[in-house]
């Protein structure tokens, strides 16, 4: 054995995970995504059936332009309470997806 040879270091493993898990997380945070954007997409249409009673005073509300940006403001919010936790609906779905794909939780 020559000098150099044992003042190398061990050989390490570097190469990380394998294809086949990286594969399975990528699904697994595809799975995330659609159960947060179906949570998102149901608190919408609740959100804007919600507020389709609701009238708006003349100086600062109503007409063409609320109606129109309404739609969007009930969306924006769905994306917050989503954002922030939701109530439950995604964590759910995203339990069933898995089941389904045969991932455990």
């Amino acid at each position: 054995m020559s000098a150099l040879s044992s003042l190398t270091a061990p050989a390490i493993d570097t190469a990380g995970p394998t294809a086949a898990s990286t594969a399975e997380l990528l699904r697994r945070g595809k799975i995330k995504e659609t159960a947060q954007k179906f949570e998102t997409s149901f608190l919408s249409v609740m959100m804007q059936s919600m507020f389709e009673g609701v009238k708006t005073s003349e100086p600062f509300g109503g007409g063409n332009g609320e109606e129109m940006f309404k739609s969007l403001l009930t969306e924006e919010m769905a994306k917050q309470v989503t954002k922030a936790g939701g109530v439950g609906l995604a964590a759910t779905v995203q339990k069933e997806m898995l089941k389904m794909q045969g991932l455990k939780e």
